[in-house]
């Protein structure tokens, strides 16, 4: 293994190193950005389904992916993320074959649906599978001194790369239609595959014996859980945000989205070096806190103004969620599990998305669309004790 030894102008021998692994993930993401936004408009005003199977059909997509963690970690921990990150980017290249079919047979809107189904799984199958394993990848390379860093790194390009597909897709689908952005994945998930292929194949050399993935998944499971609850804060600004300003008549709901990702973004770039300073619980306890407090700002806020406030403090508590949790989660696995810690701990962010559609839109149908962030700013509190009484057990096992 490498570690940091120089630095260059802008960016440590290190973080560059990590960039260059990461650069998957933002391939894989921006690929399921590209079609984020218009599949639903497909489905409900091209095929003429309800926004009820538009819903259905989106959500397919974790059923693979969650399936695909455990997997993925698996090949990672034995062979190493190279083969994972290879077959991830056939599987996003076959994603946009099925989608260009799906938009040919739209005149056959059962057919068109049936193809729109089978690519989400397909989805879900290339995102299970490149899922940890960049960051893996990242961390053989730089060494386990910057797994912060590598997490932290790779979430930027997740969120990034979802937020610079979103809106191209927009623009591709009202200029050329769906089917532009099919053959769009195609490319960039060929591009992906070279891309990979040239990339030297590392795997940790480590002969401690292997836990079974189930054994593991107990183990980080604690980590998992916090951090899935303080995900469907996340969940809700993401899916929720336009229809909560629709109600309140508001305007400006995509700007809204826009601070929650852009405060993400720069909490993780300013204060990423907190895990190295306070540890990953406090960080992790902290973010909670910050989080709680944005979304009940975010529910009592009188004004659009008001509101975004709420949605920056959100993003910015929300921001070093995942990385501190998941240190903290990778340090109690041997490291022959490393992957397959890495691959457990992210399942819990995939459940926390996909039951946040159906639980916070349950919600608003029996309470109203008034308590949806009252009942986040629950979830994301009962996240935060969690957190804190994770932290005085992992004090009290130091002192034993």
């Amino acid at each position: 293994m490498q570690s940091e030894t120089t630095d260059g102008p802008f960016l440590s021998k290190a973080a560059s190193t990590i960039i260059s692994f990461v650069a998957f993930t933002f391939i894989g993401y921006f690929t399921i950005g590209l079609s984020l936004a218009v599949l639903p408009i497909f489905i409900h005003q091209e095929l003429g389904y309800s926004t009820f199977v538009a819903g259905i059909v989106i959500s397919m997509q974790y059923v693979t992916t969650f399936l695909l963690r455990g997997y993925a970690g698996n090949i990672v921990d034995k062979k190493g993320p190279k083969p994972a990150v290879l077959m991830g980017m056939i599987g996003f290249t076959l994603s946009g074959i099925l989608l260009f079919a799906a938009y040919l047979m739209k005149d056959i809107p059962a057919l068109s649906l049936g193809i729109l189904m089978v690519t989400r799984l397909m989805t879900g199958f290339a995102e299970g599978l490149i899922g940890a394993s960049p960051i893996n990848w990242a961390i053989f390379a730089v060494g386990d001194q910057h797994t912060g860093k590598a997490i932290s790194f790779n979430g930027i390009a997740s969120y990034g790369a979802l937020a610079a597909g979103a809106p191209l897709g927009v623009v591709l689908n009202n200029n050329f239609g769906i089917g532009s952005i099919g053959i769009l994945i195609v490319m960039v998930g060929i591009g992906g595959w070279l891309y990979a292929r040239s990339k030297q194949a590392l795997r940790g050399n480590h002969d401690a014996p292997r836990q079974p993935f189930l054994q593991v998944l107990k183990t980080v499971a604690p980590y998992g859980i916090c951090l899935a609850l303080g995900g469907l804060g996340f969940g809700t600004i993401s899916t929720f945000i336009t229809l909560y300003y629709a109600f309140f008549n508001w305007t400006g709901a995509v700007l809204c989205l826009s601070v929650f990702s852009i405060l993400f973004i720069i909490g993780r770039i300013i204060f990423a070096r907190f895990m190295n300073l306070y540890g990953g619980m406090k960080t992790a306890v902290a973010c909670l806190a910050l989080e709680s407090l944005g979304l009940m700002i975010l529910w009592m806020a009188n004004g659009p103004q008001v509101a975004i406030l709420g949605a920056g403090i959100a993003g910015l508590g929300f921001s070093l969620l995942f990385p501190a949790l998941g240190v903290e989660a990778v340090k109690l696995v041997p490291p022959s599990n490393k992957g397959a810690a890495l691959g457990g701990y992210g399942l819990f962010i995939d459940i926390s998305l996909g039951i946040t559609g159906p639980l916070v839109g349950a919600v608003a149908s029996h309470f109203g669309m008034m308590y949806i962030f009252a009942f986040s700013t629950c979830v994301v509190f009962t996240g935060f004790i969690l957190a804190i009484l994770i932290y005085h057990q992992r004090k009290k096992e130091a002192l034993a």
